[in-house]
């Protein structure tokens, strides 16, 4: 976990625009207790559904401000990348 918070302030140093403050509030809120990662997941997947509804709503509007929609889609996918992270925690691993 730290590994991972590390890896983010320097992304976020270097490049401001790719790592937003709510990216790093959830990434630091997530615990290793798989009862956490099911309630972040819910979360996630709330939001990411809002976000669904928001990009059709701006991209059925004629005038939708297309910078806007890039960002909302940007976020979606990274919304979907920490879904499946997290998904991913929630499986044992198994030895080979």
């Amino acid at each position: 976990m730290r590994l991972l918070l590390e890896a983010i302030a320097r992304l976020a140093r270097h490049h401001p625009a790719a790592v937003d403050s709510h990216t790093v509030r959830k990434v630091q809120a997530v615990s290793d207790e798989p009862a956490e990662i099911a309630r972040q997941l819910v979360d996630l997947r709330i939001e990411h559904r809002d976000l669904d509804a928001a990009i059709a709503r701006l991209s059925s509007d004629a005038r939708g401000d297309e910078l806007q929609l890039r960002r909302l889609k940007k976020r979606k996918l990274k919304l979907k990348d920490t879904i499946a992270r997290l998904e991913s925690k929630l499986i044992p691993d198994l030895d080979a």
